[in-house]
């Protein structure tokens, strides 16, 4: 599986990429910017997204997967952030989510998330 993180905490992508490596995924690319998410998701086509909401630019993952969608990209995201508001996990259902895990994210709650996206797309 490759994968896409778009997350603007270095330290936290950093993380992800690693948890993401044990296990035995590929991360094609760490972004930081909802518009460049929007262009190299589309570009790179992975096999999943973990995104970020709140991103570097003005464009937020809610907005980018929206866009994404808009154009008839179906990959399967995984939102992780550290707001748990209502009204983003409202704004994030017309996006068609595989979960909304709330930071902070245990290697155990990705693993079981992305094994079961696994499970379903084989």
């Amino acid at each position: 599986m490759k994968i896409i993180i778009v997350e603007d905490d270095k330290v936290l992508s950093l993380l992800l990429s690693k948890m993401i490596e044990r296990l035995d995924y590929e991360v094609m690319e760490i972004i930081t910017k909802g518009q460049e998410a929007i262009e190299k998701i589309e570009a790179l086509n992975p096999d999943l997204v973990l995104m970020d909401i709140m991103l570097e630019d003005e464009v937020d993952g809610i907005d980018a997967m929206t866009a994404l969608r808009e154009k008839s990209n179906d990959v399967p995201v995984i939102y992780i952030t550290g707001n748990s508001d209502p009204l983003n996990r409202e704004r994030a259902k017309t996006t068609d989510f595989v979960d909304y895990l709330i930071k902070p994210v245990s290697f155990d709650e990705l693993k079981s998330t992305i094994n079961r996206l696994a499970e379903k797309e084989s």
